[in-house]
């Protein structure tokens, strides 16, 4: 099954799980990062998206933000411009890609959708170095602005921190690192980062480095908890130095837990949303049909209490607890084409790590 049949699938999918927490989310969170209850109730009335801090930065981003590499995805240029307008319109603010998405195809359209909002968003894409120097990120780094239509970004992050000599790669002398300091100097990149979806080690060590890092994006879903978490071993060290914590596979990657019934996507996305120190959840949306079904779950957004969580995390571990819901974490699938074939990986289909 595709990749976008799949999602589009999961608007048919619900379960009693999904209900509960539709339900329970009415409630107050007892997270700290819920908001005042006079705060939550004007949200609540007018329908907004709640904005949250960027880590130390003083700038506020939508809970929710649209995932740029299910723009590429899109069968249709202009519903997938369609996708970024509707998004805006509705509150989101928060826009991700990567250089290497689709060849570059996500960032071309990303940056035609944003003609003339482009001041009204939070722009981020990625350097796919994949361990290469500062020259090569720095080509890119021109790449990704041509593309985007825009002089400068509000984020530029090193993509797929995966590999256990990544962080030695990336820190070496005349690595991507460099690469950051220097745009940030140009005056090309507001604030850096760095992501990975393998293993909260790799993550770590990133931070061992002590590079005062804005941000790092990571997995971080109601299966994550179960195994290899980033929710409890990244999210307290990134959220302790005051860095944004940006969320991705909401859904734990293909939606396979979705369509089993394991849990459903309003509840697995409002999951996602609720974690203590989470800034911003990517969401993968390559129809109008999927944004709309998140800006319902955004709008006015409650967090789940930590009771409802932690249910939710009893309930799914069981099947969680062998990671085959988080292949990105035990296979080489979702690794970048780019980065697969930088460590001699030239298929999708390598065997478990």
């Amino acid at each position: 099954m595709s990749t976008t049949t799949t999602r589009r699938d999961l608007l048919k999918l619900t379960t009693a799980g999904a209900a509960m927490a539709l339900a329970g989310c009415a409630r107050a969170a007892s997270s700290p990062t819920a908001p005042r209850a006079s705060t939550s109730s004007a949200r609540a009335r007018t329908g907004e998206i709640p904005k949250r801090r960027f880590g130390g930065t003083g700038v506020r981003v939508s809970a929710i933000g649209i995932g740029g590499s299910h723009l590429g995805e899109v069968p249709n240029e202009n519903e997938a411009i369609r996708i970024v307008h509707e998004g805006i319109d509705g509150g989101i603010t928060f826009f991700d890609n990567a250089w290497e998405y689709h060849d570059g195809k996500s960032e071309e359209i990303l940056g035609r959708a944003l003609v003339g909002k482009r001041d009204g968003v939070f722009l981020m894409t990625k350097v796919c170095t994949h361990g290469r120097d500062r020259t090569v990120a720095m080509q890119q780094l021109e790449d990704s602005l041509r593309r985007l239509k825009t002089d400068h970004l509000d984020l530029w992050q090193v993509h797929e921190c995966i590999y256990d000599n990544d962080p030695e790669l990336h820190f070496a002398k005349g690595g991507v690192i460099e690469a950051l300091l220097e745009a940030k100097q140009q005056g090309k990149v507001r604030y850096v980062g760095f992501t990975g979806h393998k293993d909260p080690n790799i993550h770590l060590a990133m931070l061992g480095h002590d590079f005062p890092f804005d941000s790092a994006q990571m997995p971080l879903n109601c299966f994550d908890a179960t195994f290899r978490s980033f929710e409890q071993n990244v999210v307290p060290v990134a959220a302790k130095r005051g860095m944004a914590v940006i969320g991705m596979k909401s859904m734990g990657g293909g939606g396979q837990a979705v369509q089993a019934g394991v849990v459903g996507p309003e509840e697995a996305l409002r999951y996602a949303m609720s974690i203590p120190g989470v800034t911003v959840t990517v969401s993968g949306i390559d129809s109008i049909d999927i944004l709309r079904q998140n800006l319902a779950v955004a709008r006015g957004f409650e967090p789940m209490s930590a009771e409802e969580m932690a249910a939710i995390r009893t309930r799914v571990a069981p099947p969680a607890s062998d990671g085959h819901f988080e292949l990105y974490k035990t296979t080489k699938h979702f690794d970048a084409k780019v980065g697969r074939e930088q460590h001699g990986y030239l298929t999708v289909d390598e065997l478990p790590l």
